[in-house]
């Protein structure tokens, strides 16, 4: 066996010096663990797996990491710079961009969210259920408990603590725009709404991504970047600007969305940390 390096990735040539020896499946011996069970990719997609020359070309590609770092940091700095000096008008702005979001495309977010719970159960059940995130061979790092664990405390976080109750009790004091009627009604559509942030629909989106992740980087070898999961759509565009503001956009959702959690918890500690007077116990009479 020789190994040539007429490329970034180092390949494998068979040493035609003795030739392949013969074996009883007809396999070559110069195909290592040809004889076990590969998992079945997508449909028109072969499988990858450990060694393959797929997986080691895949392993060598870098995203341009300066320019999404430059770019990120910019719009940061400037939408922070903008909410210090200019408190009143950005609020009023955000309030506004807000408003009209939600109004124009929650039809679209919820019907989305329940796309995407039907794409979690027929990839669960399905063929693509049994396809490995990993490496063919690989063993999983951590156990199933574990793993469950790890995946609750990050997907609910600080949330739970303060919008478990006060979510559902928000919306059944101020209904969203077309609910109206008695208040066992409001209550139910306001349980509805919650059920869709905290339920199995939120699952649904956390497991999408994280589909698209764990395939590009555990199974197909490439580097920590949400830009990859798009690389069915966008080709070879994801190696260049176009994949740059997929990765830009990813930073600001992550630096934006992890603020505002950790921007509650400071609110919510000193009343935490109070009695409220009605529930402070009254000294004994005498």
């Amino acid at each position: 066996m020789r190994y040539t390096s007429t490329s970034d990735a180092p390949v494998e040539e068979p040493d035609t010096s003795t030739g392949p020896a013969d074996t009883d499946d007809g396999a070559s011996a110069t195909s290592p663990d040809a004889s076990d069970p590969v998992d079945p990719g997508p449909p028109g997609e072969p499988a990858v797996a450990a060694g393959d020359p797929e997986w080691v070309a895949g392993a060598t590609e870098r995203p341009r990491s300066g320019s999404v770092f430059r770019w990120s940091a910019a719009l940061v700095l400037t939408f922070l710079a903008a909410t210090l000096f200019f408190p009143s008008q950005a609020e009023a702005t955000l309030s506004f961009l807000q408003t009209r979001v939600i109004a124009t495309f929650g039809w679209y977010y919820t019907l989305l969210v329940v796309g995407l719970v039907v794409f979690c159960l027929i990839v669960a059940f399905g063929p693509s259920g049994r396809i490995t995130l990993g490496r063919r061979g690989e063993k999983p790092e951590f156990s199933l408990p574990a793993w469950f664990s790890m995946v609750f405390a990050c997907g609910m976080g600080i949330g739970l603590v303060f919008w478990g109750p006060a979510e559902p009790l928000t919306h059944f004091v101020q209904p969203r725009p077309g609910v109206e009627g008695e208040p066992e009604e409001l209550a139910t559509a306001a349980m509805t709404q919650t059920f869709l942030h905290w339920g199995p629909q939120a699952w649904a989106i956390y497991a999408a991504v994280g589909l698209a992740l764990a395939y590009a980087i555990h199974r197909r070898g490439k580097p920590l970047s949400v830009r990859w999961t798009l690389e069915p759509w966008l080709g070879d565009r994801v190696k260049g600007r176009w994949g740059d503001v997929v990765d830009i956009v990813t930073v600001l959702g992550t630096v934006f969305g992890v603020a505002t959690t950790l921007g509650f918890e400071p609110c919510r500690s000193p009343r935490g940390s109070t009695t409220p007077a009605s529930c402070r116990p009254r000294p004994p009479s005498r």
